[in-house]
């Protein structure tokens, strides 16, 4: 049996540590959102500023959002990848209606994205981590 150059066996151990240390990388890099959130909301119904704290588990996502115009009402979502979507059912002055959020984690501690309010008209989101 032939002994292989020990060159070759060098290469092919650096080729798996660089392997090993990207997948490493790449876990480490992961979108997390969990914590609270300052959002800057503004649609047809005005700008809003709630403050929204979410818990991420894997992909899925859970929370609290609490604004002046909506209350306090509970969350719903998920993240994929950069791609996060949530949705909040809340009342404005006896209206029911479903605030759905998706957009896009830009920065560990940034996102931006559209806000469909139903009957209350489209709208934008920006937030930053606090």
């Amino acid at each position: 049996m032939k002994q292989r150059p020990s060159w070759l066996t060098a290469v092919v151990v650096s080729v798996v540590l660089m392997s090993v240390s990207m997948a490493r990388a790449g876990q480490a890099a992961k979108t997390n959102v969990t914590g609270v959130w300052a959002f800057t909301v503004e649609s047809a119904a005005g700008t809003g500023t709630p403050t929204v704290t979410f818990k991420q588990e894997g992909e899925k996502l859970t929370g609290h959002y609490s604004s002046q115009l909506v209350g306090e009402a509970e969350l719903a979502g998920s993240v994929k990848g950069q791609a996060i979507d949530f949705t909040v059912a809340g009342e404005i002055m006896g209206i029911k209606l479903e605030l759905r959020f998706e957009g896009t984690v830009d920065t560990n501690d940034s996102m931006k994205g559209k806000l469909s309010a139903g009957e209350l008209g489209d709208g934008t989101f920006t937030a930053k981590r606090k």
